[in-house]
């Protein structure tokens, strides 16, 4: 077990302490907001401002401008969805969990497209499109502004969004040293599956509460 504390250590060899705390802090706080998030927890959002505030800092330390980008936007969203999501059909009852009808389907695709091109064009204008990794995060980021807007919209199909990009995300970040990140990720993975069964098992019913 020490063999591996040691290796995990030492892809932070040289890195300032500060980064590797807040790294720490942000993976915990992520980890809570997608668990809210399967929970169909309104804590989804402030656990989530949280992480993706501290994300968009050091992912800008370490030149990954399209998910710095993504938490960004994730930080934006995370206020809009705590906004839909407290939206009151009646009296008692929130917003219920629904499918992406077809004209969400097209704003999906569009989203998907228009995040690319621009993504693209930060990398381009930075002088940063010189490693595989720039093009994946590239497309990483695509999925998950999808995957964001969905959920913030309490759309089922959000999930799925998640689990490809954070398979993607899994081996791209150990190879860029951010260990506990790819942990983070794995994670996210496993819940995401359970957050899209646990979805569609409520799929159309209206929750009293929001805080479960």
């Amino acid at each position: 077990m020490s063999h591996i504390f040691d290796w995990i250590f030492a892809q932070y060899e040289g890195v300032p302490s500060l980064l590797v705390v807040l790294e720490m802090i942000g993976v915990v706080f992520g980890f809570l907001s997608v668990w809210y998030s399967k929970r169909e927890n309104i804590l989804v959002f402030p656990t989530g401002i949280i992480s993706t505030a501290i994300f968009v800092y050091i992912l800008l330390v370490y030149g990954l401008l399209g998910d710095m980008l993504i938490n960004a936007y994730y930080f934006i969203m995370s206020v809009v969805g705590w906004y839909l999501w407290t939206r009151k059909v009646d009296e008692t009852h929130f917003v219920p969990i629904s499918r992406t009808s077809k004209n969400e389907k097209k704003w999906s695709v569009l989203l998907f497209i228009g995040t690319i091109v621009f993504v693209s064009a930060v990398y381009f204008a930075a002088n940063k499109f010189n490693t595989w990794t720039a093009y994946i995060d590239t497309i990483t980021t695509a999925i998950f502004f999808v995957g964001m807007w969905l959920m913030a919209k309490k759309k089922l199909e959000n999930w799925i969004f998640w689990i490809i990009g954070d398979v993607i995300s899994v081996p791209l970040y150990l190879y860029k040293g951010l260990v506990f990140s790819s942990f983070q990720y794995f994670l996210f993975t496993i819940i995401a599956i359970y957050g899209y069964k646990a979805w569609k098992k409520n799929l159309g019913k209206s929750p009293q509460t929001l805080l479960k």
